[in-house]
């Protein structure tokens, strides 16, 4: 479980002049040369997806080098392949740095010695200080890991311009809900794109549900194996989930659709909202963006608390990589202020340290504060504590949205699994 409420603190510095850049003060010299002995490669493996967050994290990597005399190779891979490649890199061919998630799906690869304890890093940088409760999403052990990157709050996004020309208004109940699907439908929108080519956009949408009728425990109790797929609590979760499925409230032939084309459903206004995080941006003109904005999703149970979705991305040294000093003086450069601020800016990250100043995307913003209000959050990497099961969840949850009449099934191959995995 990991708990939000002091991370942001109010007061913070002045942004840096000139959005997607690396402050002037940090390429010019004004931080002081890294001392890498003997270090004269650090090579990095990367899954960024965000054109201009890749440029930055090139520059900083360019900067760093000719500060600290060493070349920095940055191999930048396709964000669903590197999923896949990581598995077998990290046995056998290691980067100096690798960027992954944080949660159960680093703890994954701890367990199997694959990422290097950086606690010496934390420590001498007094990351614990700016991080705050992030720090435990890198934590096993008491021993950090990686150092976490930009977050993702999930949510209801939509175009204010769609909302207005159809009267529609945001749903904040069930009930609203169903209401704001019915109009949707009758001007010929898809009330919610959605998109399950890559599977996890249907699991999203899960989390989501069952946060808002179970709870933050119970739902951290389903994902680290202690309760069953088919304990009577998740019952509400899969009726009210198939009500929606039947009601056809989500976009056809969703197992066709990459979120990214789904999201240009939105962007197209072809449909009235999407479950997703801030990311779906990119989907989105220069032009329309303004119209982007932000909702949570609709209180199912007004007796559960207010928990949301807050995915953490992150940055390790894996245990085979050859050049570890180096890698964690790339890693302390990377992560001064500045220099992450500027990197995560184009995706609309929210930021992992306290010490940033806010962002220029009024959807960070929007973000922080809403993080600031909850009474805990599920990171969407802590989704199961085992790949295993985590991949049999993500096919298991888009089988069910294309064929709700096979929930038994399901949720018995499921449990099946669960058994079998943790031994039961």
């Amino acid at each position: 479980m990991v708990h939000f409420k002091q991370i942001f603190p109010s007061t913070r510095r002045n942004f840096l002049k000139g959005a997607g850049a690396v402050s002037a003060a940090a390429l010019a010299g004004g931080l002081s040369a890294p001392a890498i002995a003997q270090a004269q490669k650090v090579t990095v493996i990367s899954a960024e997806n965000n054109a201009e967050a890749l440029t930055v994290l090139k520059t900083i990597a360019e900067n760093f080098g000719k500060e600290a005399g060493v070349s920095v190779v940055i191999n930048n891979m396709d964000h669903e392949a590197h999923k896949t490649a990581i598995r077998n890199y990290l046995v056998a061919g290691a980067p100096d740095i690798c960027t992954w998630f944080s949660g159960n799906r680093m703890r994954a690869f701890v367990k199997r010695g694959l990422f290097d304890d950086i606690s010496d890093l934390f420590e001498k940088e007094k990351y614990k200080d700016v991080l705050g409760a992030t720090t435990g999403t890198v934590t096993v052990d008491g021993k950090q890991y990686g150092l976490p990157t930009g977050g993702t709050l999930w949510g209801m996004f939509y175009r204010k311009d769609v909302f207005d020309q159809h009267g529609l208004t945001v749903p904040t109940t069930a009930e609203e809900f169903v209401a704001y699907g019915d109009k949707c439908k009758a001007a010929g929108l898809t009330p919610i794109a959605m998109g399950t080519k890559e599977l996890w956009p249907a699991a999203g949408w899960f989390d989501q549900m069952n946060l808002r009728i179970n709870g933050l425990d119970k739902h951290m109790a389903l994902m680290n194996g202690e309760m069953s797929y088919l304990d009577p609590s998740l019952k509400p979760v899969f009726d009210q989930w198939e009500g929606m499925i039947n009601k056809e409230f989500f976009t056809a032939n969703h197992t066709s659709f990459g979120w990214q084309e789904a999201a240009a459903l939105l962007a197209q206004k072809k449909a009235g909202m999407m479950n997703l995080g801030a990311f779906l941006k990119s989907a989105f003109t220069a032009e329309d963006l303004p119209q982007l904005s932000y909702a949570t999703f609709p209180v199912l149970d007004t007796k559960v608390g207010h928990f949301e979705e807050f995915s953490v991305n992150s940055i390790h040294i894996p245990a085979n990589a050859k050049n570890k000093q180096g890698a964690r003086e790339f890693l302390a450069y990377f992560y001064k202020p500045e220099n992450l601020a500027a990197y995560l800016e184009p995706g609309g990250n929210v930021p992992p340290r306290n010490d940033l100043p806010p962002s220029k995307d009024p959807l960070v913003n929007v973000a922080v504060e809403t993080l600031k209000k909850l009474q805990g959050a599920s990171q969407y990497y802590d989704r199961d504590s085992d790949p295993d099961m985590a991949q049999a969840g993500l096919v298991g949850f888009q089988e069910f949205m294309a064929k709700p009449d096979r929930r038994d099934s399901i949720l018995q191959r499921l449990e099946g699994t669960r058994k079998r995995i943790y031994k039961l």
